[in-house]
């Protein structure tokens, strides 16, 4: 007998075949050079081919990151110049990831809404007209304190405090809204905190779980800007991104709804401490809430993500030990700390 792993690894292998047979999808994503983008984008050219996946993004990439493959200066305030690139590069999907986070939004709350309400609505519009594929990621933050935490299920009440909560639910709406008025292929996950090893933390509130590896390494210790007990749902990067390859993927017969809580495990900082100390025993955390404990206080802090589970098969792989062994292997070899 075959395990279930193994049939729905080759379940998968088929339909990409399939999806290839027919034409390699040509791929944009805009606001690339941030956690998740530079990881995607190779993912994705490792499956449908260096040339069929465009970057982009306003800052200038690095020598490293031009050698992978096409990158472009684009600006989703920009409607005219990301057009530009969908019909030059004749876009198929379109993954829209430029967004100012939690606690970045809270300190420039105009830029945040120009950013991450204005940007996204150009990027639906050009999505409808060219008929594009669509992928906008959500989060934890579009919960806020009046949402049901542990778990936190996908139709609930949401009403977040935070500019960055409030504009991703925003896109959420607004882009089932435009699958059901204008049928745009809309796809949104909502992600809890991604934990990479090979990017900087970008300023948000689930960030201290990967200073605190930095701080491990470079100090022994770390002074944690949450309460001990704070448990918030997060998600090593590889299952991340995993997880998009896979809603783009789905056929649209396996999606009963346009957005998807996904997780993988949930901690606090006294557990990740704990987890932490049998690879590195003398490390030693204090905490200093600030600013960043009401937004977490008003998150989820288990994701109920069973109908990603059962609906188009979303499997973790990696656990809160697994993340941790990743975490050190990679910044000890790198000496990125």
């Amino acid at each position: 007998m075959f395990s279930k792993s193994l049939i729905r690894q080759f379940a998968l292998t088929i339909h990409r075949r399939q999806l290839h047979d027919k034409a390699h999808p040509r791929i944009l994503i805009t606001g690339g050079c941030g956690q998740l983008g530079v990881p995607l984008a190779k993912r994705l050219r490792q499956l449908y081919g260096t040339e069929n996946v465009v970057l982009s993004d306003i800052v200038r990439p690095s020598d490293e990151l031009l050698r992978q493959g096409t990158y472009r200066y684009a600006d989703v305030m920009d409607i005219k110049q990301i057009q530009e690139l969908l019909v030059n590069n004749q876009i198929d999907w379109l993954i829209h990831l430029s967004a100012l986070l939690s606690a970045v939004g809270e300190r420039d709350v105009p830029l945040a809404m120009k950013l991450n309400i204005e940007g996204t609505h150009n990027i639906l519009e050009l999505a409808r007209k060219y008929k594009c594929r669509l992928f906008i990621p959500s989060t934890i933050g579009a919960f806020g304190p009046e949402s049901p935490r542990n778990p936190t299920p996908d139709f609930c009440i949401q009403r977040p405090r935070t500019i960055y909560g409030v504009s991703k639910v925003h896109a959420e709406l607004l882009g089932e809204y435009f699958f059901h008025r204008y049928g745009v292929d809309f796809r949104c996950l909502r992600f809890p905190g991604i934990i990479s090893a090979d990017t900087k933390p970008g300023g948000g509130t689930t960030d201290y779980a990967i200073e605190i590896f930095h701080e491990a390494l470079k100090a022994g210790s770390y002074k944690c800007y949450l309460r001990g007990n704070t448990r918030l749902p997060m998600m090593w990067i590889d299952d991340c991104i995993q997880s998009i390859v896979d809603i783009m993927e789905a056929p649209d017969s396996k999606l009963k709804q346009r957005t998807y809580n996904v997780s993988a495990m949930s901690f606090t900082p006294d557990e990740l401490t704990k987890a932490i100390q049998k690879y590195k025993p003398n490390f030693k955390i204090s905490y200093q809430p600030d600013d960043r404990q009401k937004i977490a206080d008003s998150w989820p802090e288990v994701f109920d993500d069973h109908n990603a589970r059962e609906h188009w098969k979303w499997n973790p792989k990696v656990d809160l030990d697994g993340l941790v062994q990743r975490m050190f292997e990679y910044l000890e070899k790198h000496k990125n700390f």
